[in-house]
């Protein structure tokens, strides 16, 4: 998935480290090292008020988005996906009494929060089943109950490539069975429009692939094998291609840092461009070249177009927004404006909705919320 990238701090720990490099990340890494407050029912959110911009003129956003709405309050939340009939989302939050994500459902209009996940472990990747009755997920619950160690951040600003398994479950959160075998990173799981396959990221052969499995996880095929960190990968609506973002290592020395992260189960986010390739990982090809941060990409549902999040208006920052472009890589168009950070975008099946999460209204410099809005196209 996303996501991808595995939830949120992946894409904080990306930004600061190119913010890092750049010599101005030092807002950032105060951010990463504080604390989150939220009220004590966050976790029964109401609907909330819709968001306008605060810029006094006219909106930029609103070329795309309209009756914006703010869905989560306060924590970090991310990666939230549609139901196949749209009214529910699936999402990760890390939020009292909880210090690591775990997974929660709600209602589209941010009613009716429930958890889903065992509150064991840390959790990240969440996706429905077409049939609404079941999901699946991402856990480090089965090497230990407690939140997995932060990395140690004294040598630069890397992301752990935690033991992650991949299961399924009813929409209850009972049933839960495991779909893949560690020891390794398997998440960034992605239900195909039939639910009939999952697509998703594993280091299970030592490189950050993407790999196929059927439903219930047999049949188990690899789909990348280019040296380099592979991952966010999401089906187009008729199943038939697979969406995806990826850095690949060039230089003898970016080769050799990139075997020795992955070698100690960690990732030094850079830099990545989006990619578009058949169910079947043939006819790999190359949608954006721009040298920034590319992340996130979802498909529109005419299976035409891709939306991803970008920092390309602002190169080397930790500043990401939406864009827009087209497979063939024409047609580039920025979406969103304003926030710090927009990200994790999916549309509903229909196409009238879009969801992604934003630090615009935020309390906190570490707050994270689901927004979702009416699409113009």
């Amino acid at each position: 998935m996303l996501p991808g990238i595995v939830g949120i701090a992946f894409v904080l720990l990306f930004a600061a480290a190119a913010m890092n490099m750049s010599g101005t990340g030092g807002a950032l890494k105060r951010a990463l090292s504080s604390t989150t407050s939220v009220p004590p029912n966050s976790c029964q959110a109401s609907p909330g008020p819709a968001w306008a911009s605060d810029s006094g003129g006219p909106d930029p956003e609103s070329r795309h988005l309209a009756h914006v709405r703010q869905l989560t309050f306060g924590g970090q939340n991310a990666e939230a996906y549609f139901s196949a009939d749209g009214s529910k989302l699936i999402f990760q939050s890390t939020r009292p009494p909880f210090e690591c994500d775990q997974i929660f459902m709600m209602n589209t209009d941010g009613s009716d929060v429930r958890l889903l996940s065992t509150s064991k472990g840390r959790t990240t990747c969440a996706f429905f089943f077409p049939d609404g009755k079941h999901f699946i997920y991402a856990s480090t619950h089965l090497k230990d109950d407690a939140c997995p160690p932060k990395p140690d951040l004294t040598k630069g600003f890397v992301w752990p490539l935690y033991d992650f398994d991949i299961f399924s479950a009813n929409i209850d959160g009972t049933g839960l069975k495991p779909l893949t075998a560690g020891p390794a990173y398997n998440a960034e799981g992605c239900i195909s429009p039939d639910g009939r396959r999952i697509v998703f990221t594993s280091l299970r052969n030592g490189d950050l692939d993407i790999y196929l499995m059927n439903a219930d996880g047999s049949e188990v095929k690899r789909l990348t094998d280019r040296l380099g960190f592979d991952g966010g990968p999401f089906f187009s609506w008729d199943g038939k291609y697979i969406a995806f973002r990826s850095y690949y290592p060039e230089t003898p020395e970016e080769i050799a840092e990139y075997k020795d992260f992955t070698a100690r189960k960690l990732m030094r986010p850079v830099k990545a461009e989006i990619f578009f390739m058949k169910a079947d990982g043939s006819d790999k090809v190359q949608v954006t070249r721009t040298g920034d941060a590319n992340w996130s990409p979802f498909m529109l549902p005419d299976d035409r177009r891709i939306i991803f999040s970008s920092n390309m208006h602002k190169k080397g920052t930790g500043s990401f927004s939406l864009y827009l472009v087209n497979i063939d890589g024409t047609g580039l168009e920025r979406v969103t404006y304003g926030a710090r950070f927009d990200s994790f975008p999916m549309f509903s099946r229909d196409g009238k909705k879009l969801v992604w999460c934003s630090t615009r209204r935020a309390r906190k410099s570490d707050e994270y919320n689901v927004f979702i809005a009416d699409w113009r196209d």
